[in-house]
């Protein structure tokens, strides 16, 4: 397969958002000495977290973060991962809002098993699918690999489970695995995609890309074009460009 054809696939399976472990490539950071608010800025390395401390997540649950996020969009030599467009952020920043808190959902029951077009049928908001989710996956872990948890075992193992989860073969006893895995990989992609004043996609990183033109007022003779990147680079909400 050529460079491109590679390229064009990362791009096809994270806009489908169906989780497939991707290798992890060795081509170092890249889009570095981009801006974010405001200053000078260049995202972190490989694989590691900006300088940020977490206000919701717990040590633990920051750890356990680290580990998945990384998994579920690795940096690769195609483009830039999770971690270093600061999704980690973007997690814990997003979890403090109303939305995360149930403020628009509907919790009061009754909890039952619908069909998955009804949508959630649960009494936990968002906040708590990610905690109480995060605590019986490290459980699972921590009871069938010998006292690890879930950020000490190594990448293919931590694949495996993802996998596992993402189908609902795992069995944690407050929630449902394919519950929580579905909402921890939607709040990575919104992270990843987001614009940048909400904490990820620092530098714009995943909008170049996939050539996204971003907040640019003006671009109606690309909007039916297929198959070829924006070629001008995108602008963000504060009007930053890429």
């Amino acid at each position: 397969m050529s460079d491109d054809q590679k390229s064009s696939s990362r791009r096809r399976l994270i806009k489908s958002l169906v989780f497939v472990p991707m290798a992890a490539g060795a081509a170092g950071a890249i889009h570095g000495g981009l801006t974010t608010a405001g200053a000078a800025a260049t995202v972190a390395p490989e694989g590691k977290p900006d300088a940020y401390t977490p206000k919701y997540f717990t040590p633990d649950e920051w750890r356990f973060l680290g580990a998945a996020v990384d998994r579920l969009i690795p940096h690769d030599e195609h483009g830039p991962g999770a971690i270093e467009l600061g999704v980690l952020e973007f997690l814990d920043r997003h979890m403090q809002t109303p939305y995360a808190a149930g403020s628009i959902w509907y919790l009061q029951g009754p909890y039952f098993e619908a069909a998955p077009e009804f949508g959630y049928q649960g009494k936990l908001p968002l906040k708590d699918i990610l905690r109480v989710g995060i605590r019986a996956f490290d459980k699972h872990a921590v009871n069938n690999f010998g006292g690890k948890k879930f950020a000490d075992l190594d990448h293919k193992q931590q694949e495996a489970l993802l996998k596992d989860a993402e189908g609902g073969k795992l069995k944690f006893d407050d929630i449902s695995s394919k519950i929580f895995f579905a909402n921890l990989l939607a709040e990575v992609r919104n992270g990843y995609f987001a614009d940048p004043i909400h904490g990820g996609n620092k530098g714009m990183g995943a909008w170049k890309m996939i050539g996204y033109p971003g907040m640019r007022a003006d671009y109606l003779d690309w909007v039916e074009v297929r198959d070829k990147p924006y070629p001008m680079g995108p602008v963000d909400l504060s009007g930053r460009r890429g």
